[in-house]
């Protein structure tokens, strides 16, 4: 009889481990959608040499993570079931002070997960961050209150570069906040070229972030920032400043176009035929105190 009994208690404690487990699996399998096997990241697939390996390391580590929840959940709930007080118990469990297996375990296996994780974010970027040698487009990013400068370097008469000037988004008389999309700064960049982005600010700190290309960069006053890429895809993608930089912070829009080599000549040309030439160098900077510069009312 007393057999029986423990093995009813025993059905039962693998009914309510096996419950949960059994729940996430039906969840899992239920089928997932792009957006899903992304993690919920912008964009698509392939935008940039670069975007892939961060989805992968992105969508990979939240696989770990969960797994790792899902144990961890499961023992405590299966805990709480369990060893839970029954009815005419009385007095406390059976007390263990120390179990050195378990202890040696939730020490190494946190570890492991920790070094492996900053293994792999290293590597990757390692891999975004490595200077391409002879890229073929350099772009020069000044970004300014509240406004973006492109200046597309050794092209144009005499290969001293051309520029586009930008200004803040400006809203539409509808009352409803929605923007003016073609006065927004754009950025075009040719397919399947290397490119090196140098990033400046005029005054003070900003970032430029391409949403869809899943990397950003903070513009700070008297530093050089790059970015180094190859557009892979097509299109044209939304970018922002993602660092709080003032009232119209919020305005601070560009957009990136990614196109063919013939449309990016053409557009450099008409910015050779709208006379702008040359650059929009650091002469155009508002914050005067930046290093290696001297104050205007220094001498008083």
């Amino acid at each position: 009889m007393s057999f029986e009994r423990s093995q009813v208690h025993s059905n039962r404690r693998l009914r309510w481990a096996v419950i949960p487990v059994a729940a996430t699996l039906v969840v899992v399998l239920a089928g997932c959608t792009q957006q899903q096997l992304r993690g919920f990241l912008p964009g698509t697939p392939g935008i940039t040499n670069h975007t892939d390996g961060v989805t992968g390391l992105w969508v990979t580590s939240w696989i770990v993570l969960l797994g790792v929840g899902i144990i961890t959940w499961g023992l405590v709930i299966w805990a709480a079931i369990v060893y839970r007080r029954r009815k005419g118990q009385t007095g406390l469990p059976v007390q263990m002070r120390y179990n050195l297996p378990i202890e040696i375990f939730y020490t190494i296996v946190p570890l492991i997960l920790v070094l492996g994780f900053f293994a792999f974010t290293a590597k990757e970027q390692n891999s975004i961050e490595q200077p391409t040698k002879n890229p073929d487009v350099k772009i020069e990013v000044y970004g300014k209150r509240w406004a973006w400068d492109f200046n597309y370097d050794n092209v144009g008469p005499g290969k001293k570069g051309v520029y586009s000037p930008g200004i803040q988004a400006q809203e539409l008389e509808k009352g409803d906040g929605s923007i003016d999309e073609s006065k927004i700064p754009v950025l075009y960049l040719p397919l399947n070229k290397s490119i090196q982005i140098k990033i400046e600010s005029r005054d003070v700190d900003h970032s430029f972030w391409i949403v869809d290309f899943l990397y950003k960069k903070d513009n700070i006053p008297g530093k050089d920032n790059y970015m180094y890429f190859t557009p892979t895809k097509l299109g044209t993608y939304q970018g922002k400043c993602a660092e709080l930089c003032g009232d119209y912070h919020s305005e601070m829009l560009f957009k990136v176009k990614v196109v063919r080599q013939s449309v990016y000549d053409n557009y450099i040309q008409s910015l050779v035929d709208k006379g702008q030439t040359g650059i929009l160098g650091p002469e155009y900077n508002t914050n005067s105190n930046l290093p290696g510069t001297t104050p205007v009312d220094a001498d008083k």
